[in-house]
């Protein structure tokens, strides 16, 4: 008798738990989420000038707007954007590690230095993960096929839509570099490098500070194959695009340069895109409603820095000293006491 009650009960927990999960409730309220996160949501992080809290909002949002799926569509074109968020945060923390473990390497604490690489290794095979989950959002996002001959460009109604195509590109690009520093450790297919190349020609250049081309640069000095005939040397189309990142107010091209610069050893291509980075500050006006993107750019940029300055001089870059790759004095800039306001 007591096995048959218990039997009853446990049906019909079965069946309440499955009238749940089809409740009309939960799928409105599915669609309302999806759609409020993107059309008010996700413009209001892409104001923001505070990565961390912006990354912090993809992590804790991501799961909760996806657990909607269950009921309604996958919202793909916010969930790229939210997952790339996740992913930054994740980058951070692959970050400290790597600073930590040049410091530890600096002052010859071989065991720290040991941990911390590993650490650094297992964050970046995480993020990665979450860089390429970004990219294959973006593309069924707007159902395109990355890979399809001949190259059809997707339909991108709005600019929103342009840019969360064109950092899906970027962050599939991102998720091969992050692989390739944790040791493979991701699985992260390379064939998506020739084919964010491609989609790369389907977003306009200069309107978004020649972003498209510095992908596009990218690739081509990963797989020089896929460099079209008559094309410009790659590296110059980095310092083009760095420069029309200024003028249009989004200097995520300067990332990708510092990138590149540090993947294949150009020390002096490294230098100067720091400086310029850091130059550019007297004379850009950053682009309002996109702000997120060129902050998040001055995060590599400094990283990038702090890692020259961990490995040489076992410490971050003084904030005086940004855009510089060496602790000496600029006598040019040095501010002098007027005395004879005191006298």
């Amino acid at each position: 008798m007591m096995a048959r009650v218990r039997g009853a009960v446990l049906g019909s927990s079965a069946l309440l738990l499955a009238g749940c999960s089809a409740n009309p409730i939960y799928t409105t309220t599915g669609v309302v989420l999806s759609s409020y996160s993107e059309s008010e949501a996700t413009p209001y992080v892409m104001q923001m000038s505070d990565p961390g809290m912006a990354c912090a909002l993809g992590e804790g949002t991501d799961p909760l707007v996806y657990s909607f799926s269950r009921v309604t569509d996958a919202p793909d074109s916010t969930g790229s954007l939210l997952m790339l968020l996740a992913a930054n945060c994740m980058e951070y923390r692959a970050w400290e590690a790597e600073l930590g473990y040049l410091r530890a390497e600096y002052e010859g604490e071989v065991p720290a230095a040991k941990d911390a690489r590993e650490v650094s290794k297992r964050l970046y095979a995480q993020t990665a993960k979450r860089r390429y989950q970004a990219f294959a959002r973006a593309m069924a996002a707007y159902d395109f096929d990355p890979a399809a001959e001949p190259l059809e460009c997707p339909f991108l109604f709005t600019e929103q839509d342009e840019l969360t195509f064109l950092l899906g590109l970027l962050t599939g690009m991102q998720a091969i570099v992050n692989d390739s520093n944790s040791g493979a450790l991701a699985g992260v297919p390379r064939n998506i490098a020739p084919q964010a190349e491609r989609a790369a020609t389907c977003v306009d250049n200069e309107k978004w500070g020649g972003l498209p081309n510095a992908v596009r640069a990218l690739v081509w000095l990963l797989l020089p194959d896929t460099r079209p005939e008559l094309s410009p040397d790659p590296w110059q189309v980095l310092d083009n695009s760095a420069e029309l990142g200024v003028e249009s107010g989004i200097r995520a091209s300067y990332a990708v340069q510092v990138v590149a610069a540090e993947t294949f050893g150009r020390p002096n291509v490294l230098a100067d895109a720091i400086a310029g980075f850091a130059e550019a500050e007297e004379r850009i006006e950053v682009w309002d409603e996109y702000q997120l993107v060129d902050e998040v750019a001055r995060g590599v940029v400094q990283f990038a820095s702090d890692k020259h300055w961990s490995t040489h001089y076992g410490h971050r870059t003084p904030q005086r000293f940004f855009g510089k790759m060496s602790p000496e004095r600029d006598l040019e800039n040095v501010e002098t006491m007027d005395l004879d306001g005191l006298l």
